[in-house]
């Protein structure tokens, strides 16, 4: 179970390591980190407003950042929840189609998928484990005819 929680994660890493590499999301944050340049270069005669405004930018960036994982996390949330909800349906369809075929099964093929279950042997061949109704034959002088 630990290696799908490490893929899991890992694709939602990789869908924010893709919505960070998207050209809007570079451009702006390369303009919100360059808007400000004027700016910075007029705060020089004071090294505090200068630490500030650099604090500042590093903190937007750090929130767009965080947008952009949060927003590739919920994404992959979404999926998810799908992938679960359609599980939990099949699960149910499998569970009824399993009763039906126990209401249906002899005594002996239960018997017999029990022995195989606790022996963890395959099941035989389809033909031995359901028997049909038994195959009646005719004689060889009435088969040459079509049977009707």
């Amino acid at each position: 179970m630990s290696s799908m929680n490490a893929s899991c994660y890992s694709v939602a890493m990789d869908l924010g390591v893709c919505q960070l590499r998207n050209f809007n999301s570079i451009s702006f944050l390369s303009a919100l980190l360059s808007a400000e340049g004027s700016h910075l270069k007029l705060d020089n005669s004071s090294s505090g407003a200068s630490v500030v405004a650099i604090d500042n930018k590093i903190e937007q960036a750090m929130d767009l950042v965080k947008s952009h994982l949060m927003y590739a996390v919920r994404e992959e949330v979404e999926v998810l929840k799908e992938q679960i909800k359609e599980l939990i349906e099949r699960n149910s369809q499998l569970e009824q189609e399993n009763t039906l075929l126990k209401t249906l099964a002899s005594p002996e093929q239960m018997a017999q998928f029990q022995a195989q279950v606790q022996t963890g042997s395959p099941p035989p061949a389809p033909a031995s484990t359901v028997p049909g109704p038994p195959i009646l034959t005719q004689p060889a002088s009435h088969s040459s005819g079509p049977s009707a």
